[in-house]
């Protein structure tokens, strides 16, 4: 599609406004051979094209952030990275801030948050940190606050209580929990505000990689909570995002 034409025949009332808007929605992608880049996805989605990098190459990773960052994305944000990626983008002179924990990397730069609204991204413990980190990092990435509430599961109650004033504060809350996954029950019991949860494949034998926390989580008898699949910190932060934007980011 030629964009210069389809602008001409707007200014001309050849075709209108509304028409014209989506087929800009449709339009285009770039094929690199081994990946086909959105370059319109912000224009239908609100955000960029997030580049999964499990199973990618490193060099396929540079290819597909450099073609974003080349069609004018300010960022790219990039999960699931290893060190090795991380480590050619930075030698290819693309900026890159890289957290081996939650293999979270941002190319490009990073965004100022916006409004005074925010997330909590709450944990039952410390094993669970390197998804509540891509939750967190993925809303901070997408220009969301974020508050963090670590290592406080319902073994030790009174940690959540004392930070009780955060949740209550929150637009929104993400909690994050293995082994039997009854922190988001608690957390759904105590905010008024929607609780995304995410179940994490932290626990012994009967966890079964997070089923456990998963069905516990999505059992849930507290009101307003939504579940996303097992160590999916991403699907949760971008989630997160969309909730605190909406009717603006200073409420």
């Amino acid at each position: 599609m030629d964009v210069m034409e389809l602008l001409r025949q707007v200014r001309d009332g050849e075709i209108p406004l509304e028409q014209a808007h989506k087929l800009l929605q449709m339009q285009p992608f770039e094929d690199l051979g081994y990946a086909k880049v959105d370059h319109h996805r912000r224009l239908r989605q609100g955000a960029a094209e997030v580049v999964y990098g499990a199973g990618k190459t490193p060099e396929q990773i540079l290819g597909i952030a450099r073609a974003l960052l080349d069609a004018g994305e300010e960022r790219v944000l990039i999960t699931r990275m290893s060190s090795e990626a991380a480590q050619l983008l930075q030698a290819s002179g693309v900026p890159l801030q890289h957290d081996p924990l939650s293999r979270v990397g941002v190319a490009g730069k990073a965004p100022a948050p916006r409004g005074k609204s925010y997330i909590a991204v709450v944990t039952g413990g410390t094993s669970d940190m390197p998804v509540a980190e891509e939750a967190a990092q993925t809303a901070e990435a997408l220009g969301s606050r974020v508050e963090r509430v670590y290592d406080v599961g319902v073994a030790g109650l009174h940690r959540l209580l004392h930070r009780l004033d955060t949740l209550m504060g929150a637009k929104v809350i993400v909690a994050i929990a293995g082994m039997e996954g009854a922190l988001a029950s608690v957390v759904g019991g105590l905010a008024s505000c929607p609780v995304i949860a995410v179940p994490t494949s932290i626990g012994y034998g009967a966890n079964f990689g997070g089923l456990s926390a998963l069905l516990s989580m999505l059992n849930s008898c507290a009101s307003g909570v939504s579940v996303v699949n097992i160590d999916n910190g991403f699907g949760a932060g971008f989630l997160a995002h969309r909730i605190n934007q909406i009717g603006g980011t200073d409420l």
